[in-house]
């Protein structure tokens, strides 16, 4: 896999290093990347199905254990309308979701693409351990 704009390691999930991120996804992602023209911060990409807190409290693992989520932290709204715009573009079929650290905008909002199309059945993501 050739990604322009990220190296693989930046989507390892935090909690075990591990990887197993789609291929497909990282590439669009990168196309999403390229299409914006400023860099991204990933601050969660792949989470350990089982390891991960989060994904460890769900019934069946998320989109992140599935390997097709980032979240990317955005610092102000003229860039978090061009990732929704571009994204849209590009025909991301998810959605983005917006959330404020401590309650103030000014400490980033953070903006997580699902392609929904990919989203595994629970037979499997339970296969990809």
């Amino acid at each position: 896999m050739n990604l322009k704009h990220f190296d693989p390691s930046e989507f390892n999930c935090q909690v075990t290093g591990t990887n197993n991120m789609e291929k497909d996804f990282l590439e669009k992602l990168d196309e999403l990347r390229e299409a914006c023209g400023f860099p991204f911060t990933i601050t969660s990409g792949y989470r350990h199905p089982t390891e991960h807190p989060i994904e460890a409290k769900k019934d069946v693992p998320g989109t992140h254990a599935q390997g097709i989520a980032a979240d990317i932290k955005i610092t102000n709204a003229v860039f978090r309308l061009k990732i929704v715009t571009e994204a849209i573009r590009l025909g991301f079929t998810g959605g983005a979701r917006l959330f404020r650290k401590d309650g103030r905008v000014e400490r980033g909002v953070w903006v997580s693409f699902h392609d929904y199309q990919r989203v595994s059945t629970p037979d499997r993501a339970s296969d990809r351990g």
